[in-house]
């Protein structure tokens, strides 16, 4: 059966299905059925099982996926244009985003297991109604209630915690500031600040209580996010790397690496 056509919406079946449709800039929701799946998510290495939920807030950022041959789940792949597009009214989403950030899994009880399965099966049924008037804006409203009952599953934790529209629109700010690469040019959490119109102390502090980390981890997490991957790429140079990080000299940029893994850019490049 052909599956129903919607962008904003992308579901798969199988793991290689899913794997075709893993490109960049999409938001990917895997809850895991039966087997088992392992992947690299910010050069951590993790591995779900049954009851498993995973989100990735952008594709980019994971590799090296795998699956056991009994692998079942449900595979959802997102566009961020559409998931924006919803807005929904809750000033959460910036905290859920920097905890996934840190560890994209979460572990399921029975009952929310089930929730999330339904809603994830009705939501693909109703993909199949192309006929419907206002198909974009139903699944738009499926989609918020699923994600409403996910932030309530990750909230239950972390009762005590409230933020205001200004505290999330600044963090918004600041991560879609380190999404659209500025760390490549500028890794001075004062520069961050400067662009907010607060103190880097105030940056460091909301960074703080929100994800239980200061904002110069999140800076230094993503500049090492993409050195990493381009060490990978054993076709650049250990120069060129460290020209296209706008570090000052290769001495730099040897010490910047050393100082966060405990490995120098060449050891790091021979365990690759």
């Amino acid at each position: 059966m052909n599956e129903p056509q919607f962008d904003g919406i992308i579901f798969a079946d199988t793991w290689q299905e899913f794997n075709a449709l893993r490109y960049a800039g999409r938001i990917i929701h895997i809850l895991c059925r039966k087997g088992s799946m392992g992947f690299t998510f910010q050069d951590t290495h993790y591995n779900i099982s049954a009851g498993d939920y995973v989100i990735l807030p952008n594709a980019a950022l994971a590799n090296g996926f795998s699956a056991s041959d009994d692998f079942q789940g449900i595979l959802m792949n997102l566009s961020e244009t559409f998931t924006t597009s919803i807005a929904i009214r809750s000033n959460y989403g910036i905290i859920g985003h920097l905890s996934l950030l840190r560890n994209p899994v979460m572990k399921l009880t029975g009952r929310d297991f089930r929730i999330c399965e339904t809603a994830l099966q009705y939501l693909r049924a109703r993909m199949a109604d192309e006929k419907h008037l206002f198909r974009e804006e139903l699944l738009g409203s499926l989609l918020t209630a699923h994600i409403l009952d996910l932030y309530d599953i990750h909230a239950r934790s972390r009762k005590d915690l409230q933020v205001s529209e200004r505290v999330a629109s600044l963090l918004r700010e600041f991560i879609g500031l380190l999404y659209n690469g500025e760390y490549v040019r500028n890794r001075d959490l004062e520069f961050y600040a400067s662009r907010l119109c607060i103190t880097p102390h105030y940056l460091s502090e909301i960074c703080k209580k929100i994800s239980g980390e200061p904002a110069s981890y999140w800076i230094e997490r993503f500049t090492m996010q993409e050195i990493t991957r381009l060490l990978r790429q054993k076709e650049l140079s250990l120069t060129e790397i460290a020209e296209r990080m706008n570090f000052s000299s290769m001495s730099y940029f040897s010490r910047y690496v050393q100082k966060r893994i405990n490995l120098t850019p060449s050891e790091y490049r021979k365990d690759c």
